[in-house]
């Protein structure tokens, strides 16, 4: 069963209805306008069966046939069908203009707040299920303002006028049509608890659907070497045979209480319509006329309520979708928040660690009393065995994670403290695995920033030697890079992250395991370059090959949350403790 489920009660259907319409308000001179179209074309709709019945008591019943009063009876019947034809058309338009503005404005704010939540909200959230959210959830909501709205308000429209009409025909019988409300809101009260709980399923399994489809062909390539194809290929039949019995389930609920119930209570108040004039015309005559515009008027009483049942299914997955769509919304798991402080600035890049214990989940702390010091311009590098704590501290120094006990400073002042700009301006990240957007090679250096001119860029691509490379390119800087700059090798692609995050020019520099996954081949060129960006400059790298930071100003080994030995490279390998051990492990694979 999919764990991505929302169950909606009738007040939290109204709710989130509310909140919906709310997106609505800025387009004020859109709805006033489709609303003038819609009451103008139910008020022609509604002129229709009474120009007919004047003209079947009036002039076919007696047999008189003047040729001026016909043609102008003619002539509103004709202006009056056409106003209608074109004050549809325009309430449509209007309606699906207004609805592609509302979702516009929707995934907008959807896109926004993914922006702004926190790396807790990503670790528990596949990715998959986020991007339903912003495409198949909103185009829900899109179909529900298309298809749900104006008919829901023509309907509303035309069920009152037909009441009038009646009440001016008929006042006893218009009372008694009147008694059939209860049974269709019972219908229609019974289909939405039911069809809500069925499409929260649907809503969530699909959700589900995609995050498996996201997953597989993100893993393609090691599903693929462990043979595991039938294996996911079963993961995904499940839950789309689940998917597609909850849909049944709304089929079948659609068929039952849907269209059938409401025709039968339609042909209910026929039969009663007829008897009702049929003991009448005993004691007085009735017209052909009223009869026929009675049943009309019945029946453009009845129609709306069809086709609002009809779309109610829409409604309903539209409303289960918005619900959705606005709990991704009000996600608490933002991003920490920085109490800025002009006076806050980033100056010599000295870093700071005081007593620092962090716990990802409050339960389990993976950094335990961390201290720690690098002096501007030193390099120190971080090392232990997976699960020690290293990524933990990068991910605390680069705000990614909130933390609640001790301190981390940068020349003095709170990391919690310093303006967001600030710290994104002065301190430059290198991963293990560097993502390369797709777009250029120019596009990927500079990342937008308006300020950098492309003679920063290539003056960031040669410091770190990323030019010799892309100077051989057909189009050099302008080269087209693929999604995740699959058409370069991982060297390639790790010395453009360096030349990115050269290209602002940081005063501190924070390296996790940049070397990782680099062939010895490359691994000389990639050297070069984290020396020269390294020099002059407060660096924190986590290290994986020890070789790679033997040269460092202090050497932290950590061991379960806590640093357990530090110094430098001889130092440690003199003290002969846990990083002897691993220097002495790679070694010998040498």
């Amino acid at each position: 069963m999919t764990t991505d489920v929302i169950n909606l009660t009738l007040k939290d259907q109204l709710r989130v209805l509310v909140r919906l319409l709310k997106y609505t308000l800025p387009f004020k001179g859109l709805i006033i306008l489709a609303f003038s179209m819609l009451i103008i074309s139910t008020v022609m709709g509604v002129m229709t069966p009474y120009l007919v019945m004047i003209f079947i008591d009036e002039y076919l019943t007696p047999s008189v046939f003047p040729e001026e009063e016909i043609m102008w009876l003619i002539i509103a019947f004709i202006t009056v069908n056409v106003l209608a034809v074109v004050t549809t058309y325009w309430q449509i338009y209007l309606l699906q203009r207004l609805a592609f503005k509302v979702i516009q404005e929707l995934r907008i704010d959807a896109f926004r707040k993914i922006g702004s939540l926190g790396m807790t909200y990503f670790d528990k959230v596949p990715s998959g299920s986020v991007v339903s959210r912003l495409t198949n959830d909103t185009q829900a909501i899109v179909d529900m303002f298309t298809s749900v709205l104006g008919t829901f308000l023509m309907a509303l429209f035309m069920v009152v006028s037909s009441f009038v009409m009646m009440f001016i025909l008929d006042v006893k019988l218009a009372f008694i049509a009147l008694l059939f409300m209860p049974v269709i809101v019972t219908i229609l009260l019974v289909y939405r608890k039911y069809s809500a709980r069925y499409f929260s399923h649907a809503r969530g399994l699909l959700s589900d659907m995609n995050a498996k489809l996201a997953e597989s062909i993100e893993g393609m390539k090691i599903i693929q070497v462990f043979n595991q194809e039938k294996r996911l290929q079963r993961e995904f039949e499940l839950i789309n045979e689940e998917h597609y019995q909850y849909n049944l389930r709304t089929i079948k609920l659609d068929g039952l209480l849907l269209r059938p119930a409401i025709d039968m209570i339609y042909i209910l108040s026929i039969i009663v319509i007829l008897t009702y004039f049929g003991f009448l015309s005993f004691e007085t005559s009735v017209t052909a006329g009223v009869i026929f515009a009675f049943i009309q008027y019945m029946e453009r009483f009845f129609e709306p309520i069809n086709q609002v049942s009809q779309n109610l299914n829409i409604f309903q997955q539209a409303l289960v979708a918005a619900s959705r769509v606005f709990t991704l919304l009000d996600d608490k798991r933002l991003e920490p928040v920085q109490q800025d402080k002009a006076a806050a600035k980033i100056t010599g890049g000295r870093v700071e660690f005081k007593n620092v214990t962090f716990s990802y989940d409050g339960n389990v702390d993976v950094l335990k009393n961390i201290s720690f010091e690098v002096p501007p311009g030193t390099t120190t590098a971080l090392v232990g065995h997976t699960g020690s704590g290293k990524s933990s501290i990068i991910n605390l120094m680069m705000r990614f994670y909130e933390y609640e006990h001790g301190e981390i400073l940068i020349d003095g002042h709170s990391i919690k403290e310093l303006p967001k700009e600030e710290m994104k301006r002065n301190i430059g990240l290198v991963l293990q695995d560097p993502f390369i957007f797709y777009g250029t090679l120019t596009s990927n250096i500079k990342l937008y920033h308006s300020a950098m001119t492309f003679e920063m860029v290539e003056n960031a691509a040669e410091f770190v030697g990323a030019d010799s490379f892309i100077n051989k390119l057909p189009h050099q800087f302008e080269q087209k890079v693929v999604e995740k700059g699959a058409d370069f090798s991982s060297g390639e692609r790790q010395l453009l992250a360096f030349a990115r995050t050269m290209a602002t020019n940081p005063k501190i520099l924070i390296l996790d395991e940049a070397t990782a996954n680099i062939d010895s081949s490359t691994e000389e060129k990639i050297q070069e370059s984290l020396m020269k960006m390294r020099s002059g400059r407060t660096t924190l790298a986590i290290a994986h090959r020890l070789s790679t930071i033997q040269d460092a100003d202090e050497i932290l080994v950590l061991n379960k949350g806590e640093i357990v030995e530090r110094g430098t490279h001889d130092e440690l390998v003199q003290l002969k403790g846990i990083y002897y051990k691993m220097y002495r492990l790679q070694n010998s694979k040498q």
